[in-house]
């Protein structure tokens, strides 16, 4: 089989597939993503065509390997301090916040976690100042090898540029020995930062509402119409008031009533609703 041996007809089928357990939508241009990714699967089963591979994923007689299939195809673009901007407003937020509670944000498509411990560096910075509540950070993602890298809190330090200096000395411990060249995210900042499987198509598990939720740079990946389902299921996991923060790129007007842009890819819920 040659890396390039898939028909319009089999692409078509896992376009179909991933869109319906994950919502993202290939582009017709995304042909050779597929196939690089998934030949090796292909191989790794002794199938003789991406057919036979794709059949087995929809009658699922491979146990996991359609969340393989999904894990490989999902991209995952992210660095810590990503659109800095946004950072900025969620201390604003954080410091305006009643002390006594607990400020809650969540990360709903975290990636590999930089993100979310971007989150979790920014609200324990004001907590450490006297200046916000205490905070904790709930982060998930569809795909499972992201979650565990995430899980680990170790990065390479070739990803660590845009960390702030002071920071990266007080949140992160530098590796030695077989980890020389990799930081460990501080304990105090992975205890209290959860990470999960969640679906943002399928039914959202039950979740005390948050204060802010991020869901940056994943909306490009769907169609209008999964788009609005994915920020009508959010929007009860928003306090009433809560911000919404999707890329900077991201335009959300007109699509939901009770969001109201206050800033670049940053949406607050109506306080009536």
């Amino acid at each position: 089989m040659e890396l390039n041996d898939i028909t319009d007809r089999e692409y078509a089928v896992i376009r179909e597939l991933l869109c319906q357990q994950s919502g993202i939508s290939l582009g017709p241009g995304k042909k050779t993503l597929v196939v690089s990714r998934l030949f090796k699967r292909v191989q790794a089963f002794g199938l003789k065509s991406f057919s036979d591979y794709f059949a087995a994923l929809k009658a699922n007689t491979i146990p996991g390997e359609l969340q393989t299939a999904i894990d490989l195809l999902t991209t995952n673009e992210t660095y810590f301090f990503r659109e800095p901007r946004h950072f900025s407003i969620l201390e604003e937020l954080a410091d305006a916040a009643p002390k006594r509670t607990v400020f809650r944000a969540w990360s709903a498509a975290s990636s590999t976690g930089e993100e979310a411990y971007t989150i979790a560096m920014t609200l324990q910075e004001l907590r450490r100042k006297g200046r916000s509540p205490d905070w904790e950070v709930r982060a998930s993602d569809l795909n499972t090898q992201v979650l565990q890298q995430a899980k680990s809190g170790i990065y390479s330090m070739a990803r660590t540029e845009s960390i702030p200096y002071d920071m990266l000395k007080r949140y992160f411990l530098r590796g030695t020995g077989p980890y020389e060249g990799m930081i460990l995210v501080d304990r105090k900042l992975r205890e209290k930062t959860e990470f999960a499987r969640i679906n943002l198509i399928e039914p959202l598990p039950d979740l005390v509402p948050f204060d802010v939720i991020f869901l940056r740079n994943v909306l490009i990946y769907f169609d209008a119409p999964v788009k609005r389902k994915v920020v009508i299921q959010l929007l009860p996991k928003l306090k009433p008031g809560g911000v919404l923060f999707v890329g900077m790129a991201e335009n959300l007007n007109g699509l939901i009533d009770e969001l109201v842009q206050v800033g670049p890819g940053v949406y607050r819920r109506d306080r009536r609703q």
